[in-house]
């Protein structure tokens, strides 16, 4: 009976050690990344288009270093003049590829309604760069 109760204890005891000393990796989390608005440099693509018909637009743009993918193009306001922004996001850790080179992405238009369209997106910190559809 002595040997049976010295086994549970040392069962619990080591049980007990090997709970406590695991290690708690949740004590540093990962930072988030980090979203920014890039500068668009060039609009290309179909000037003339339909009603209802979908247009791709490629959008250039200079993210601020190496590391930063296109996240989502969003909706920015200039001295009351809304227009379009491209939103980078950057991963949290130091970025050791700091020279940026030009990325694309497309942005897709379509109007229900005739007319001149002009799609605005970011250029500078005061004014758009302006692409003018006609759809017809």
């Amino acid at each position: 009976m002595k040997s049976f109760s010295l086994k549970s204890i040392l069962v619990v005891l080591f049980l007990s050690i090997a709970l406590i000393s695991c290690s708690n990796d949740d004590d540093n989390p990962t930072p988030s990344p980090v979203t920014k608005s890039a500068l668009v440099t060039a609009i290309t693509g179909p000037a003339t288009g339909k009603v209802n018909e979908e247009l791709s637009l490629d959008v250039t743009f200079v993210a601020d270093n190496a590391c930063g993918q296109f996240d989502r193009i969003s909706e920015v306001m200039i001295n009351k003049v809304k227009g379009l922004q491209v939103e980078v996001k950057y991963p949290s850790e130091v970025c050791t590829q700091q020279v940026p080179e030009p990325k694309k992405t497309i942005y897709k238009f379509k109007s229900a309604e005739k007319g001149t369209f002009e799609i605005k997106f970011k250029k500078s910190e005061t004014e758009f760069l302006i692409h003018k559809v006609v759809i017809e």
